[in-house]
């Protein structure tokens, strides 16, 4: 539901999912996540997920060999 002047419901979920991104992989809070800026809590999920991305690539090349 859209409030408003508020955040939808969809934007509100795609937050949640950064927090929760950054407390199961980085073993960050929900409060410092929430109070880093905005563009650095991006930059911090993007480099997280590249992160892993890579480290399941290496594991798939160790399984071949």
């Amino acid at each position: 539901m859209r409030n408003f002047f508020g955040l939808t419901d969809e934007y509100q979920e795609a937050i949640y999912e950064q927090f929760f991104l950054l407390k199961y992989h980085g073993g960050w809070s929900v409060f410092e996540s929430y109070n880093l800026p905005i563009n650095l809590r991006n930059w911090f999920v993007k480099r997280l997920a590249k992160q892993i991305e890579d480290e399941a690539r290496e594991i798939r090349k160790a399984r071949k060999k």
